[in-house]
């Protein structure tokens, strides 16, 4: 091995570099995204290119592949809910990822209970143990993708999922995004710590 790797060009013709990138980059964090059309109606969807973006200010970054609704009522309303996506919440969360139509709202749909967040007017989901709520910080368009940043205006933990001042791994329980069809699970945990 290593010497005798495939080399793979995601241009070249039969190469589906969205397939190669998704199985490689793992496992992903998953952005539940909640938002609200200009006419109200509710968009639930999970998005697997998520990350934090900057830690003064608190910013949190979600790239929508192509222009989906999520993308279109965030431009509108500039506000959004990221519910994290919990183990016990995997079939809600993977149901919210079929296509709907714009008019559709995918938590109602899905009997997803849907709860008011702190600050801004986008709901989280109720049984996620944690959300952050956030206001766009900007969009930047990448290829057929658009990444969006949002400043974080406050955060929700349930109390159950705290250790020690700070929310801890295995209470959250978060999924992770990995190849096709594959999930990750909540695992092993080890502590090392940094050097000096």
């Amino acid at each position: 091995m290593g010497l005798d790797h495939l080399v793979l060009r995601p241009g070249d013709p039969g190469v589906n570099g969205y397939r190669l990138l998704t199985a490689l980059v793992v496992p992903r964090p998953i952005a539940w995204v909640s938002s609200v059309s200009a006419d109200g109606v509710g968009n639930l969807a999970p998005h697997s290119f998520f990350t934090v973006a900057s830690a003064k200010p608190p910013i949190v970054q979600f790239t929508s592949v192509g222009a989906k609704d999520t993308l279109h009522n965030i431009l509108a309303t500039r506000e959004f809910t990221i519910s994290l996506a919990s183990e016990p919440l995997l079939d809600d969360v993977n149901g919210s990822s079929a296509t709907y139509d714009a008019t559709v709202d995918e938590a109602r749909e899905l009997g997803i209970v849907m709860a008011p967040s702190a600050v801004v007017r986008t709901p989280r989901v109720a049984a996620s143990p944690a959300s952050l709520e956030c206001r766009l910080h900007d969009t930047l368009p990448v290829g057929d993708s658009t990444l969006v940043f949002g400043e974080v205006v406050a955060v929700t933990v349930d109390p159950a999922a705290m250790v020690d001042g700070r929310p801890a791994f295995d209470r959250l329980a978060p999924l992770a995004r990995l190849g096709g069809d594959e999930w990750g699970l909540p695992g092993e945990v080890v502590t090392v710590a940094r050097p000096r």
